[in-house]
């Protein structure tokens, strides 16, 4: 069942429970009014408790149908928390092949550079136990002119200029292979952690550069993301997972769009995302150089089940999921702007204190 369908389930639910209580007012005011034109006749009394039977039946009736209607918004908010985890759960599914090969190449070299370490530390050891033997020679006042050449001859051998460049190289790439694979592993840590089911003040550029890092192999091949933060964004009251989700499903759309348009060639894209901020709100946009949405299709990218890419390679629930988190779990917007051939602009503004 898609959240359109939900949406319209819960209505009718409610509508008959508005129904329902419309007829218990009606019959109450009734009973009132028969109550208080003065004393009751058999007739009138008969009349009064024939309208409580009525009453207290159509209470009992009520308080079920209540009770069924709790039950099924449970089962239907029940069904989107699946959803929407189901959702994150094929994103991460979809990006774990592509994170395995961002920790891959960092660790290739980790591991090169331990093996360099290995056997540079054997010949340094070498020169050490030629140079302590060298001042104990000195020491002990004895011939050192063979000593001397021995270490000497053990340099060339070494090419100890070759390690005192090389050797803090590799220190340096082993330390920035380490930060790499730390990045990645503390931003997919965060961004497959289930959340908090309360909204809560978040940091939606720190969010923002989660997703980047996450979906790098996503994007890395086939464009360029730059980015411009407001450094002095607010932060904003919101889910934090579920924001992700929205900034992952879009980042890769674009990804994808660029894809699409520069299939028959090698040029990378652009994607640029941006945050600002206003009074009472943030915004956040994600622009693409793609191939665009034609402008006869636009109104429909966010309806459930409606996609453009072929078959296996998206399930149209991604920017609807989107377009429900932001507009009816925030109270905020997302919108977009595209032109056939140039690219494509999503908006999202959410409200800094939430809805």
């Amino acid at each position: 069942m898609s959240k359109q369908d939900d949406s319209v389930t819960i209505a009718k639910l409610q509508s008959q429970l508005k129904a329902q209580q419309k007829t218990i007012e009606v019959l109450m005011n009734a009973a009132e009014e028969c109550t208080s034109e003065g004393p009751p006749s058999r007739e009138l009394l008969s009349q009064n408790l024939n309208l409580e039977r009525i009453v207290q039946q159509k209470t009992e009736i009520l308080q079920r149908q209540g009770e069924e209607l709790k039950k099924a918004l449970q089962e239907l908010q029940l069904t989107q928390t699946r959803l929407l985890q189901a959702q994150k759960l094929e994103s991460v599914g979809q990006l774990a092949a592509g994170i395995a090969h961002e920790i891959n190449t960092p660790t290739q070299f980790i591991t090169s550079n331990i093996t360099f370490f290995e056997e540079a530390f054997i010949d340094v050891k070498r020169l050490v136990n030629t140079l302590q033997e060298l001042l104990q020679t000195i020491t002990q006042g004895s011939a050192i002119a063979e000593t001397s050449r021995k270490a000497e001859k053990l340099l060339e051998e070494l090419d100890w200029n070759y390690l005192e460049i090389e050797i803090p190289t590799a220190i340096q790439q082993t330390k920035e292979g380490l930060k790499r694979v730390t990045t990645i592993v503390q931003a997919m840590k965060e961004f497959s952690h289930p959340g908090s089911k309360e909204k809560v003040f978040c940091d939606l550029n720190k969010i923002l550069a989660t997703t980047i890092t996450v979906a790098s192999n996503e994007w890395k091949y086939c464009a360029e993301v730059v980015t411009h933060f407001d450094a002095n964004l607010p932060k904003a009251f919101c889910l934090a997972d579920e924001i992700g989700q929205v900034f992952l499903n879009i980042l890769v759309n674009a990804s994808h769009a660029i894809i699409t348009k520069n299939i028959n060639n090698t040029e990378k894209g652009i994607i640029t995302i941006s945050t600002r901020h206003y009074p009472d709100h943030v915004e956040i946009c994600i622009e693409d150089t793609g191939i665009g949405i034609p402008e006869n299709i636009q109104a429909r990218v966010f309806d459930p089940f409606f996609t453009t890419k072929s078959v296996g390679k998206g399930t149209g629930q991604g920017l609807a999921i989107s377009h429900d988190v932001i507009e009816n779990k925030h109270g905020g917007s997302l919108s977009l702007t595209s032109e056939t051939g140039k690219g494509t602009v999503f908006t999202i503004q959410l409200p800094i204190q939430g809805e």
